[in-house]
């Protein structure tokens, strides 16, 4: 009997005919709103987003203060739709990341943010949403319709689309080289679904995910997507942080899964996933780099700002193969809906 392919898998699949067609529809966008960040010369981005959206600009915060030296900052959304307060926040870039572009407080802080001086920009799959009509600047970011509840292929080009547009504003030709091969590299990180990660996991009900710098978000997006298909309780830490108190909890056997490019991170990652497994631990990392912990197999992208897109298509697989294991419907997580609104 030939098993349903869910929702979820096909929309992994079209992750890099999506960020193909970002790349071939959004040029002339990409370059307009560089060209006004460029003349803004912003001293400051704040990031207004929640969920995965909120992982995309943690990715984007490392890949602006690693690239360009620009600072970011998060801003909660309640500071508009509760709160309405006035920010000062003049030479500022407001950046907004939402899927839908439909929750309210989204939406308000970005209209606040334009009226307290900052230049707005919303990346959205929905150019006509809400979010873009209070942004100055948007980019749709073409993942065309993706109905499984977990986003997959609109994290992805919503994380390629702000770093597409921080490259152009940097005229970094080495970077953007390395964005318009990733069709090809993510076509080859979705056959990858680490079977030994799913084997380790098996019947246990937490684990840890790993990351540093730009890799970070990838493990926070790691550990959402496992409470989200799996209901399974995933923690993600920076690597610099876990030994200051989580790995207390560390087991015979517990679970953890490291994110690294390859990057001025990748040893720091590595010494640490090394540490974690001589305590008992079945440590798996994205990097040849361990010695006693175990590298999983993964996609090299050209650039360390890149890799993490890779790391993570290769996880969309892992996690959808895992959930279905578990006789879990990654299309339809219990007690979520595809878009949340919140005030």
């Amino acid at each position: 009997m030939q098993t349903q392919i869910t929702r979820m898998r096909r929309e992994i699949d079209e992750i890099p005919d999506a960020v193909d067609r970002l790349l071939s529809r959004c040029e002339n966008d990409i370059a307009a709103v560089a060209d006004a960040a460029r003349a803004l010369d912003p001293v400051f981005i704040m990031t207004v987003a929640r969920g995965s959206s909120d992982h995309v600009c943690t990715y984007l915060k490392y890949a602006s203060e690693i690239l360009m030296g620009v600072p970011v900052a998060s801003v909660g959304p309640s500071v508009a739709s509760i709160y309405d307060s006035t920010l000062k926040l003049q030479q500022g870039l407001c950046l907004s990341v939402s899927q839908s572009g439909k929750s309210p407080d989204i939406v308000a802080m970005a209209r606040n943010a334009g009226r307290d001086g900052a230049m707005t920009l919303a990346l959205t799959n929905d150019a006509e949403s809400p979010l873009a009509e209070a942004s100055a600047h948007t980019i749709n970011i073409q993942a065309g319709p993706e109905l499984s509840v977990a986003a997959t292929k609109t994290f992805v080009t919503s994380a390629v689309a702000g770093l597409w547009l921080l490259a152009e504003w940097d005229r970094n030709q080495t970077l953007i080289a390395a964005i318009r091969a990733l069709p090809q590299q993510l076509e080859a990180a979705t056959c990858i679904d680490w079977p030994e990660v799913r084997e380790a996991i098996g019947a246990r009900s937490s684990l840890f995910t790993l990351g540093r710098g730009q890799a970070l978000a990838v493990s926070n997006e790691a550990a959402l997507k496992f409470k989200e298909t799996c209901q399974l309780h995933a923690e993600s830490y920076s690597s610099a942080e876990v030994l200051h108190g989580p790995v207390s909890i560390v087991e015979e056997g517990f679970p953890v899964l490291s994110f690294a490019a390859a990057d001025a991170a990748e040893q720091a990652l590595t010494d640490i996933a090394d540490q974690i497994s001589t305590k008992g631990a079945k440590v798996f990392a994205t990097t040849d780099k361990v010695q006693s912990a175990a590298c999983i197999d993964h996609v090299r992208t050209g650039h360390p700002l890149t890799d993490p897109l890779s790391l993570i298509v290769s996880f969309y697989s892992m996690v959808e193969a895992f959930a279905a294991s578990r006789g879990i419907d990654p299309d339809a997580p219990r007690h979520l809906n595809k878009v949340t609104e919140t005030v």
